[in-house]
């Protein structure tokens, strides 16, 4: 390979990573902010009798 082909295929490479990076630091955002909306167990009103 030439060095402009060799560059351009690590770029290539380092994009491709930096969108699995991307999508999976969103999910865990998304499951941290999903668990952070639900109620914390000892949170949980229960009725006594």
């Amino acid at each position: 390979m030439s060095k402009s082909n060799e560059a351009s295929a690590r770029e290539q490479r380092l994009a491709a990573k930096l969108r699995e990076n991307l999508k999976r630091r969103k999910d865990q955002a998304r499951a941290r902010a999903a668990r952070d909306d639900a109620p914390a167990p000892e949170t949980i009103a229960v009725k006594k009798p």
